[in-house]
């Protein structure tokens, strides 16, 4: 059987150490945990995002988690997941859940990087919709979290298109 690509002789460098240069260039706090991990902290309005990076070289895959500052108690968890489906059918990179550890609520996203040369690019926009996704939806999850709204009204109250000038 051919192979679909073809091979290269030079061993694939790190993409978290474009990672950091992309979070240096936002000045924003960072940990290498690990040469194959990464945290870091992004201010946005509604809060401060835990960023997580981890990569892959065997599947040329990073996986990055945006965590937000909301946990969720065990006896809320069935309860958001119709929210969190209700959201998850608006995003088209990426999605919400809830680490079932800790219950923090997440937006993750796998990203594929074999054959990509550079990724500089590519880490701002997976970066730059994480953030946007999750400052969309915050306000619906702190409703329902802390408002005693449904998934329905919660998404609704928070999903408002406003016209118009104030």
């Amino acid at each position: 059987m051919p192979a679909l690509t073809t091979g290269s002789t030079t061993p694939p460098t790190n993409p978290l150490d474009l990672m950091e240069q992309v979070i240096v260039g936002h000045g924003w706090t960072f940990d290498r945990c690990t040469p194959t991990e990464m945290a870091a902290e992004a201010p946005a309005r509604w809060c401060d995002y835990g960023l997580f990076f981890s990569w892959s070289a065997e599947l040329g895959t990073i996986l990055f988690t945006c965590a937000f500052d909301l946990r969720v108690s065990p006896d809320m968890r069935l309860a958001l997941y119709e929210l969190i489906g209700l959201a998850n059918e608006q995003v088209w990179v990426g999605h919400f859940s809830v680490d079932t550890e800790d219950g923090v609520l997440l937006f993750r996203h796998a990203l594929l990087l074999r054959g990509t040369e550079t990724a500089t690019d590519i880490f701002e926009d997976m970066i730059d919709i994480a953030l946007t996704e999750c400052e969309r939806f915050y306000p619906a999850l702190r409703f329902f979290l802390t408002g005693g709204l449904s998934a329905a009204d919660a998404l609704a109250s928070a999903m408002l298109d406003c016209h118009g000038e104030a």
